[in-house]
């Protein structure tokens, strides 16, 4: 009887993975911050979310992970990431402005994916708020409520308040019940890197979602082309950790170079069988041109805090228009800028742009002397507004000749140095002043 009440409390053996998606500035990480009563937005630039972070948080006894994914257009990809390795959704859309362009994106991934998920209609404690048009703007999108006659749940919630959040984590606990979040048993551990970075006093640290066995330090992993011995685990608070399951994020060193973002992870018994396995997985490196059909190019380098940055930059860089100056990025890479940077730049004349990165002592003194060009940001879009100008300055002026009139010169006035007045009869079109004139004789030209 007692295993019996036992299996019935657990009605879903993992943690459900929850994704959260929506517009810019709808609340998506003061929800989180609701959530787990961590201060997220206050460490962010702008305001906005600037990489994946995971987070796990307990209702009632049972353990739900958290994705925080970006909501600035220009991580659409990072977002779409979230979506396929999630097992639940959280649409949130803001009371006072509903449906915006990422929302839509938002829904499109998670149709895509086929992810169930619910709404979460935040900012209910503002004035002015239409719920019911929020409702209404949701089934245009092809989103039909409960509320409305339709399959997907919502929840009234205030991020600012703390009201609903309750509501919110007892709906999610009912979807994982009813999709069955399953444990899969494997003997080697599987999952999928979140993110990844280069610190300066621990090294690669990557950040892995574990699906499927159980993770453990010492293991040897292999990650995308990377491979290595995890040396340290602990988890998003920092604590440390022997071994992780399935739907747990813990962050890990050991790693000899940086993983995709969005890598599958497995576990080797060897390190050489993992070696072997990587080296398998090292794709050729291709010239990041994005129109090499073009004469004129910006050659750049590119610096970011995190792999899921650099992606989403690099994302952002294809969309720009670039018929006459096509944009190459000659080197990329995560971590401050180093000496080693500089004399790339120095070598290739190409500006240095860092995304939420520092410049080395060393690096900083010898960009000063020789002159080296470093633009650092801390908002994404800043960053690729800039590069659209240093584009947009190598465009030269194209003047477009267009006859307008001719004049007969009648008479000569006044002759000074360089200088002449002059009389004439327009025989051809008009001419107005400050109109560009070129002088003719007998059809040859003598002056302009």
């Amino acid at each position: 009887m007692k295993n019996k009440e036992k299996k019935e409390e657990n009605n879903f053996s993992r943690p459900p993975v929850v994704v959260v998606l929506g517009h810019v500035d709808h609340g998506k990480s003061s929800l989180l911050e609701a959530v787990k009563d961590l201060k997220i937005t206050e460490k962010e630039a702008g305001g906005i979310t600037q990489h994946i972070g995971a987070y796990v948080v307990s209702h009632n006894g049972k353990d739900i992970t958290f994705i925080d994914t970006p909501g600035h257009e220009a991580f659409f990809a990072m977002r779409s990431r979230g979506a396929k390795i999630a097992d639940i959704g959280i649409l949130v859309v803001a009371a006072d402005e509903s449906i915006k362009e990422q929302t839509k994106e938002a829904i499109k991934s998670l149709n895509k994916e086929k992810l169930p998920f619910l709404v979460a209609i935040n900012k209910i404690d503002k004035k002015d708020i239409n719920i019911e048009k929020v409702k209404q703007d949701l089934s245009v999108e092809g989103v039909f409520l409960e509320s409305y006659g339709g399959k997907i749940p919502s929840v009234n919630v205030s991020a600012k308040k703390r009201t609903g959040i309750d509501e919110l984590l007892e709906i999610i606990v009912l979807l994982a019940e009813m999709e069955g979040m399953e444990d899969k048993k494997s003997e080697k551990a599987k999952g999928v890197v979140l993110e990844a970075q280069r610190d300066a006093k621990k090294g690669i640290v990557a950040t892995f979602l574990v699906k499927e066995g159980v993770l453990k330090c010492g293991d040897i992993v292999v990650a995308g082309c990377c491979y290595g011995k995890i040396r340290s685990m602990e988890s998003f608070k920092g604590d440390s950790l022997t071994s992780a399951g399935p739907s747990i994020p813990v962050r890990i060193t050991g790693i000899k170079d940086c993983p995709d973002a969005g890598n599958e992870f497995c576990t080797f018994e060897k390190i050489e069988e993992a070696k072997k396995i990587s080296l398998k997985g090292k794709d050729e490196k291709k010239e990041n041109v994005f129109l090499s059909e073009n004469k004129d190019f910006l050659d750049i380098i590119i610096k970011a805090d995190v792999i899921g940055s650099l992606e989403a930059i690099k994302s952002s860089l294809e969309k720009i228009p670039q018929s006459k100056i096509a944009i190459r990025v000659i080197r990329e890479d995560v971590g401050n800028v180093t000496e080693s940077d500089i004399e790339c730049s120095k070598a290739s004349n190409a500006p240095i742009f860092c995304f939420r990165t520092k410049v080395d002592s060393a690096a900083e003194k010898i960009a000063i002397r020789d002159g080296v060009e470093v633009n650092s940001f801390s908002i994404i879009y800043e960053l690729i507004d800039s590069i659209k100008e240093h584009a947009k300055s190598m465009l030269q002026e194209e003047i477009e000749r267009k006859e307008k009139g001719e004049i007969k010169i009648l008479a000569i006035f006044k002759t000074q140095k360089n200088r002449q007045i002059i009389g004439g009869k327009i025989e051809k079109g008009e001419v107005e002043k400050g109109d560009f004139v070129e002088i003719k004789r007998e059809g040859e030209k003598i002056g302009e």
